[in-house]
């Protein structure tokens, strides 16, 4: 039996759409395999556990599938990190782009590490402790929800803490850690070097705006600056070195 004319150009047209698909794939598998990668944005992790997360699975190495599958979407599964971008600089070589969730603070529950944004919202919890974000002392919890507030019961502690780290991202200070003892008061830790700042709300600002200067001339020195008190008119503050009466 003879198949028409027309049946034959019909397979003729399926088996050339059929080539070209499969040219078409071949050309970008190849073109678009990455040689060159470039990573920005990554404080938490390493560039090489960023390119793992990254390029995992199939086709993780071809640059035009990744750049479709991270475009416009959120990256989940990943403690810290809230977006990741990777952009085409050629098929070769790509960039990839984190964009970290910002965290301002952490608190220690139950021998974990719990991380908060500007608005008090734990955002991570992990047992390992992230440098240049400071821990804070003096709170007690009964629980911590990951996506709910800091459940903080006095308000104006709580207050006080978001307001402190807010000004502390502000002047870019990275104490070690922050002590809220019950009346209050505030104590900066940088290494061996404390800094004492009072309960006076009206002025803390004030006070952190003088800190990156003090700290420069008491670098590496073990004791505490006295700064309880604003003092308005000369600035000046006492430094006293541990082990003095």
């Amino acid at each position: 039996m003879f198949k028409s004319k027309s049946t034959r150009v019909g397979i003729l047209i399926v088996v050339l759409f059929a080539a070209a698909l499969l040219g078409a794939g071949f050309y970008i598998r190849n073109a678009y395999t990455i040689q060159t990668v470039y990573v920005e944005g990554n404080v938490h992790y390493t560039e090489e556990e960023i390119k793992s997360i990254v390029m995992d699975g199939f086709l993780g190495n071809n640059s035009l599938y990744l750049s479709l599958k991270y475009k416009n979407k959120g990256i989940e599964g990943i403690p810290f990190v809230d977006v990741v971008d990777v952009d085409i600089l050629s098929p070769d070589t790509v960039k990839i782009i984190v964009y970290e969730k910002i965290l301002i603070g952490c608190v220690r529950y139950l021998d974990t590490y719990v991380y908060f944004d500007r608005d008090g919202y734990v955002v991570e919890s992990s047992s390992v402790r992230t440098t240049g974000v400071p821990q804070v002392l003096g709170l007690k919890f009964d629980y911590i929800v990951t996506g709910k507030m800091l459940p903080v019961e006095d308000e104006a502690v709580f207050n006080s803490i978001l307001n402190v780290t807010k000004l502390l991202q502000k002047y870019s200070l990275s104490p070690d850690k922050i002590y809220f003892n019950g009346a209050g008061e505030i104590t900066l830790y940088f290494g061996e070097t404390k800094v004492a700042l009072g309960n006076e709300a009206a002025f803390l600002e004030d006070k952190l705006m003088l800190i990156p200067e003090f700290l420069s001339q008491i670098q590496g020195k073990k004791g505490i600056l006295q700064m309880q008190t604003y003092d308005e008119d000369s600035g000046k503050y006492t430094f006293k070195p541990e082990g003095q009466g």
